[in-house]
């Protein structure tokens, strides 16, 4: 898992979109997602802002700076797995508005680049954010290679990515 972590960031920080990008939403993995610590740490090291997911009672998401392994805690959510998020100030929903990039969490994608999230609707409502904001942030999905699939049942407010970055390589949409 170490090695493919490594990969997906190396691969991630390859995208022309990351190598300009000044803010980067992200998150941090959990269970068996693909590793972020190391793109978190790349990001940080090049001095990009990256903001972390803050998930309020409501399911939408709140935002905090990272600013290394040491600002981020463990906090155990009822039914759900331990998310780590930042311990710095909320930022307000909007501050994912300002993101060059947005990384989303996912289980698939299909060759549309449909993404399949985990059910919650917190990044449902994060990419209405950005398109009722006209948003340009590229939208890109970090997976496994086999989470890449051909099709994905579809729903009208699904906002298609640009991007997945799989440890083998990235396909855009």
């Amino acid at each position: 898992m170490r090695g493919a972590s490594r990969l997906l960031a190396r691969r991630a920080l390859e995208l022309p979109e990351m190598a300009r990008a000044r803010t980067v939403a992200a998150y941090v993995s959990v269970g068996h997602e693909p590793g972020t610590g190391d793109l978190l740490e790349a990001l940080h090291a090049r001095g990009v802002r990256v903001l972390l997911p803050v998930l309020l009672p409501d399911n939408d998401l709140d935002w905090g700076v990272y600013e290394g392994p040491e600002s981020v805690v463990g906090v155990p959510r009822p039914g759900r797995l331990t998310l780590h998020e930042p311990l710095g100030g909320p930022l307000g929903p909007d501050a994912v508005l300002g993101a060059d990039v947005v990384l989303l969490p996912g289980l698939a994608v299909d060759a549309r680049g449909t993404r399949l999230g985990r059910g919650g609707g917190s990044y449902d409502r994060v990419l209405a954010r950005l398109a009722a904001a006209d948003a340009a942030a590229a939208l890109v999905v970090l997976l496994y290679d086999a989470e890449v699939v051909e099709r994905l049942p579809g729903l009208p407010h699904d906002r298609p990515v640009q991007a997945v970055v799989t440890p083998s390589g990235t396909r855009r949409f």
